[in-house]
């Protein structure tokens, strides 16, 4: 996906960004989409996975996911929104998570900005939990390690590609079956931070000069 050769921009920070005592921030992404897939049980190319008809189970997910940062650890969440359509606002599903935890003064709400500008920002978390598929390309690219709520083969084939299996790295949502399955997959990332960071490390430089053959490969 060339969104891995996107450039960060300069951007100003928001003032929260990095709470004195925190020992960094998670970036969190959701979208309307994920809620829908993980209701529906089927996927973007409308092959049903399962009989799924829980539409609240990604909030309770995530949820239970902030909850578990707030109480366990001493880092900070930033929410962040990547596409703000009419049609599909990740804005609304977060604005409902932010209200639910803004006065633990410890949750941020990034504003809408550029795609190049929020990669900045994604990049300067040390984890990153989201469901769509450019805010977590952003947060790969950058060698933050992630863990996606993914709805479509799309998310799967990333996390192989770089890791040789989608395994602990992507939760699809079609199959939730607990409010905990992101708490239990955000915990196994930090457990292994410094594996995941040098994987990304060691697999990203030729990940990204693969991308810049591209242009060559579409004119063959």
């Amino acid at each position: 996906d060339p969104a891995f050769a996107l450039k960060p921009a300069e951007t100003e920070m928001p003032e929260e960004f990095i709470v004195k005592t925190c020992s960094g921030m998670v970036g969190i992404n959701v979208s309307p989409m994920v809620q829908e897939f993980a209701a529906s049980g089927s996927t973007d190319d409308n092959s049903v996975v399962s009989d799924k008809t829980d539409a609240d189970i990604v909030m309770r997910n995530y949820e239970k996911l902030i909850e578990y940062i707030l109480k366990d650890t001493d880092m900070s969440i930033a929410l962040v929104p990547h596409v703000v359509w009419d049609r599909s606002d990740d804005r609304k599903p977060l604005q409902i998570l932010y209200d639910k935890y803004k006065e633990t003064g410890r949750v941020i709400m990034v504003s809408d900005r550029s795609c190049s500008e929020l990669k900045t920002i994604i990049s300067k978390c040390r984890f990153f939990v989201g469901a769509r598929t450019h805010a977590t390309i952003a947060a790969y690219s950058s060698c933050v390690p992630t863990l996606v709520a993914g709805y479509s083969v799309k998310s799967r084939g990333i996390a192989k590609d770089i890791f040789g299996t989608d395994e602990h790295y992507v939760i699809p949502v079609q199959d939730m079956k607990s409010d905990e399955e992101l708490t239990d997959g955000f915990r196994w990332l930090v457990d292994n931070e410094d594996e995941v960071m040098k994987k990304l490390s060691a697999v990203m430089p030729d990940y990204m000069e693969s991308i810049g053959k591209l242009k060559n490969f579409l004119y063959e």
